[in-house]
């Protein structure tokens, strides 16, 4: 085929639309405005030189249960997975903490009363993992290959994550959960904060939720070298604003979220396209935080060293009470606060001895306001002395992450409120595809669509298909 194709934005979904497009013969060409390719999937010496921080994303658990992501030959450019051995550890203020582990009959032996209940709900949807990942990250609408499956699951993820964690006696085990589903920035009574939190639990188990060797930058590079033995071109520091300053193509394709399309493309758009553009909801942002230490954290349960990954909240009521603001124009004195410790297991991250972690909590859209010492003050309540440990720190509050990547609206980090008609009609209603704005040649790739946010690539890989079909 010699009809090419040109993406908008070199992010995780416009390198696997980019990758999938090239695959099928098309010669594709990627327009990225970063001097570096990879869009929230970055590295850098962000507090002092030789220490290495992910700027944006750090932890990927749905890269590696992403049906397409999957079948790439990544190992052979360059990636390399890492797995604490806890996936996820979740310390309350008595100095123990309660563990996520790969195998679920380890997680529920210590789960108390909870043991029986967590195994059995579990268990089995990680025996069908594959299944239930093609589904839930397949076409909003399409027969399903696994229906008892995909309903079992559609059932749970309706209810709130409150609601879910009725099943529960033990508090800890509650907590945990609460962690798990905060993910997803809303308040933890909405209807269907389920979804996440279970996508996100079976994907521990099933898969992981590993580090790349080296940081972030590590898989933004597989994916581009990949890219690049298909035939495709990136073009690396241009800033697209218009869509008539791009080259003649078959298809148009955007890794761009919704206000950003208006932006450049309205002269395409029709008024009801331009509409649903304009009015388009985004939602909670978040505040990141990143610190070049003299030692590694000193948590008050030991248990903590074990996971990439710690959640920070405490128990239910606790991170309850945290996520209700955000959505509101509130946050909490003690946020819920998420954070990762790469140079525990990755010795590539910091100099010999020194470690480096990434933290956020969740605020209001937009927020201006300085929370650093309230991140901090978690971290330091179930690790005391942590604050001892800073040789130097990187803040970045939401309209930082705006300019740095222009997706992160307001330091939204998920492509647009997940709440609604937007949690499956991503950008917007329409009878034909979610992907295609306007008469097959213009699409959108980006976490604006279904599945919507995650590192998977699914976006991408979906809007690609839709346009290989019209082929």
């Amino acid at each position: 085929m010699d009809r090419g194709a040109v993406i908008v934005g070199s992010g995780p979904n416009g390198l696997a639309c980019g990758i999938a497009l090239a695959q099928a013969g098309l010669k594709v060409e990627i327009f990225e405005s970063a001097s570096v390719a990879g869009g929230a999937v970055r590295t850098e010496e962000l507090t002092l030189p030789g220490f290495l921080h992910d700027v944006f994303s750090a932890v990927y658990p749905m890269t590696l249960a992403s049906p397409f992501f999957q079948t790439l030959p990544l190992k052979e450019h360059g990636l390399e997975w890492i797995h604490s051995p806890a996936v996820v550890a979740h310390p309350f203020d008595d100095g123990t903490a309660s563990l996520l582990y790969r195998s679920v009959k380890e997680t529920a032996s210590k789960l108390g009363t909870d043991q029986n209940t967590y195994e059995k709900f579990f268990q089995d949807f990680v025996n069908h993992s594959d299944s239930l990942m093609e589904e839930i990250m397949g076409p909003i609408i399409h027969a399903p290959k696994h229906p008892l499956l995909l309903s079992r699951f559609g059932l749970n993820a309706l209810r709130s994550a409150e609601s879910f964690s009725q099943r529960y006696s033990e508090e800890k085990t509650k907590g945990l959960w609460a962690g798990i589903a905060a993910h997803i920035n809303l308040p933890l009574t909405d209807a269907t904060t389920s979804a996440g939190g279970l996508v996100l639990q079976i994907a521990g188990h099933a898969y992981g939720w590993p580090i790349p060797k080296g940081g972030a930058k590590a898989l933004a590079l597989a994916l581009t070298s990949y890219f690049n033995s298909l035939g495709g071109v990136i073009h690396n520091g241009v800033n697209v604003r218009d869509v008539s300053e791009l080259p003649g193509a078959k298809f148009v394709f955007f890794d761009l979220t919704p206000r950003q399309i208006f932006q450049i493309a309205s002269k395409v758009l029709k008024p009801g396209t331009q509409k649903k553009y304009k009015e388009y909801k985004y939602g909670p942002g978040v505040f990141k935080m990143d610190w070049a230490l003299d030692g590694p954290i000193p948590w008050a349960s030991k248990d903590c060293a074990l996971a990439a990954t710690v959640h920070l909240g405490g128990t239910l009521q606790e991170i309850k009470d945290s996520e209700d603001g955000p959505l509101n124009g509130r946050i909490t004195s003690k946020p819920y606060v998420l954070l990762s410790q790469p140079s525990l297991f990755d010795s590539t991250r910091a100099p010999a001895g020194k470690h480096t972690v990434w933290a956020y909590c969740h605020v209001p859209h937009g927020l201006n306001r300085d929370v650093s010492d309230l991140i901090e003050n978690q971290i330091e309540r179930f690790a005391p002395g942590f604050k001892k440990l800073i040789l130097k720190r990187s803040i970045l509050n939401p309209s930082d992450l705006e300019k740095l990547n222009g997706n992160l609206i307001g330091g939204d980090i998920s492509g647009g409120l997940i709440k609604g008609s937007q949690l499956l009609f991503r950008p917007g209603f329409s009878f034909t595809s979610p992907y295609a704005i306007e008469g097959g040649k213009y699409w959108v790739c980006s976490s604006s669509t279904p599945p919507g946010s995650g590192v998977h690539g699914m976006c991408g890989f979906r809007a690609a298909q839709g346009a290989l079909a019209k082929i």
